[in-house]
Parts: C-alpha cells; sequence; structure tokens
C-alpha cells in the first residue's frame, strides 16, 4: 500500500516536471518576449495609454467646446488662459485638438491598414497557392498598380471629389495599399505551398479554401503581424503627410496632420512652437513605439512557428 503511495507520488512529480519543462506556448509566448524586452514593454504602455486618452477623452474633456473658434484667446502661449498647451489661430485649444487629431488619425489608420491586409492576404495567397492564369492575372494587376503615381492620384481624387469625408479617404488610400502585401505573401506561400503538409493535406481531400486559410496562413503568422504593425505605422505617416499638405482630411477635421500642418510660416515655426510641437512629437513617439512592438511581435510569431 504505502509503495503504491510512493509511485503515485512520484508519477505526480514526474508530470508536474513535465509540464514545466513544457517550452510556453500561445500567449505566454507574447508575454515572454515583452517581458524579455523592456524597450517593447516600454512602448506598449505608451501607445496603449496614448489609444486610451485618444478614445476615452470626450467622457472627461468638453472637445465640442474646447475646440470652438475663440479669436479673442489666439496664439495663447501654454499655462495661459486656462490652455495646457496653449491655442492656435483661431483661439482653439491644443491639447483638444491633439486628443481628437490623434483619434481620427489612428481610426484612418487602422481602418486602412485592417481593410488592406484583408485583401492583400487573400489575394496574394490565392495567386501563390493556385498559380498558373491565376497567378499571372493577378500580379499583372498589381504591377500595374504599384507603378501609378499614387499620390498624385490621391490628391487629384481628393481635389474633384465635392463631399470628401474621412472614409472617401480611407477608400481612397486602401484601393492602392494591398499590392505590395499581394506580393508579399504570394512570394511567401509559392514557398510554403511546396512544403509535405501542404501535399497531405491535398491528398486527404481538405478544400482548397480550408488549407489556404486554417493550414497555410498560420505559419505565415509572423510575415502577417509584423507586415500589419509596419502597414499600420505607414498609413498613419500617409495620413499625416496628406494632411499636413492640405489634401487629406476635410477642412475642419483635426488631425495629427492637420496639426502640424500649422507651421507654415517662420513665425509660427519660430515663436509659436506649442502650435504644431506636440503633434509632431506625438507622432514620433507613436512611431517608435510601434516599430519595437512590432519587433517582439515578430519574434514572438516566430517563436511559436518554430515551437509548433
Amino acid at each position: 500500500m504505502e509503495n503504491n503511495k510512493v509511485d503515485i507520488i512520484q508519477t505526480t512529480e514526474e508530470i508536474v516536471s513535465e509540464e514545466k519543462s513544457l517550452p510556453p506556448m500561445g500567449f505566454e509566448v507574447i508575454k515572454r518576449e515583452f517581458m524579455k524586452d523592456k524597450l517593447a514593454l516600454f512602448a506598449l504602455i505608451i501607445l496603449v495609454g496614448i489609444f486610451v486618452v485618444a478614445v476615452c477623452a470626450p467622457f472627461f474633456m468638453d472637445l465640442d467646446k474646447l475646440t470652438r473658434v475663440d479669436i479673442f484667446n489666439r496664439y495663447t502661449a501654454p499655462g495661459q488662459g486656462g490652455y495646457i498647451l496653449g491655442s492656435d489661430e483661431g483661439g482653439r485649444d491644443i491639447l483638444a485638438l491633439l486628443v481628437v487629431g490623434t483619434r481620427n488619425s489612428v481610426f484612418i489608420g487602422v481602418c486602412i491598414t485592417i481593410f488592406s491586409i484583408i485583401i492583400g492576404v487573400a489575394l496574394g495567397i490565392i495567386s501563390g497557392y493556385y498559380g498558373g492564369v491565376i497567378d499571372d492575372i493577378l500580379m499583372r494587376i498589381v504591377d500595374f498598380i504599384m507603378v501609378l503615381p499614387v499620390i498624385m492620384i490621391i490628391i487629384v481624387v481628393v481635389t474633384i471629389v465635392h463631399k470628401f469625408t474621412i472614409w472617401t479617404l480611407i477608400w481612397v488610400l486602401t484601393a492602392f495599399s494591398w499590392s505590395g502585401i499581394t506580393r508579399l505573401f504570394r512570394t511567401a506561400t509559392l514557398s510554403e505551398a511546396s512544403k509535405d503538409y501542404i501535399a497531405a493535406s491535398k491528398t486527404m481531400g481538405t478544400p482548397d479554401w480550408k488549407i489556404m486559410f486554417f493550414g497555410l496562413l498560420p505559419n505565415l503568422s509572423s510575415l502577417f503581424i509584423t507586415n500589419f504593425i509596419l502597414n499600420f505605422a505607414g498609413n498613419i505617416g500617409v495620413e499625416t503627410g496628406l494632411s499636413f499638405l492640405g489634401f487629406g482630411l476635410p477642412v475642419g477635421t483635426p488631425s495629427l496632420g492637420t496639426l502640424i500642418g500649422y507651421a507654415s510660416s517662420p513665425d509660427i515655426i519660430e515663436n509659436k512652437k506649442w502650435v504644431w510641437l506636440p503633434a509632431a512629437l506625438l507622432v514620433l513617439v507613436m512611431m517608435l513605439c510601434i516599430n519595437y512592438i512590432g519587433q517582439a511581435l515578430g519574434r514572438a510569431a516566430d517563436s511559436k512557428r518554430r515551437l509548433g
């Protein structure tokens, strides 16, 4: 009886030790990467904080009142007249404009990234998986879109469209941003589709759509995550640049680009830095945070793929 108890205890200890020795999986891999990379963890905290403030600010601030034109308080310096970051030419609170502008820029960047990733990944996997005529047709379309002067076309569209909204800008940018993603995932799929597990799935009679999106796509997770993060940063940059040039969001709609666009004269650049500098610094911080987070997520995805 005592021997049986000893055997049970030893078996239990062996199971526990085996569980402890197992490599981390899923969320644990991502958590481990962020705990190892303190800079990426710090970047994640800052980025989440920026997003939370941008989303939750309307519940604590009267943004309509703060962004109302008040010419009697134009170019008020920071800390004066109740303005924490000062006011712009119209007497509007720079802090409130920064919050609204961040929310608009992030919303546009997320939407463009999601739509372009969905289109680009789907077409890229289909093109690389089937090859042949389908691949030729899709790649010729991609080649045509990639040689177009995208910025010039966007500027023309913005100029000729009368009722230009945030969604118009999102759809226009999405229409030209999926082609590079398609080419990237098509190349990765060509390499992945030649492996044994794809051939085994075909032999077992698994439908092609299930092989592509439930068998092949998970093995491209590191590429997917890294591409998503970098495209998100790039799309925010494109929107900011277009708004800075005056061809982005409609007039009167704040964004980080329109705030940076206030730096249009030597007097403002030199003597009224509070009008444009906070937005420029915020864009820089967001780009750096997204870059560090993307690197950590890419390493985590690579680890999961090796373990899987």
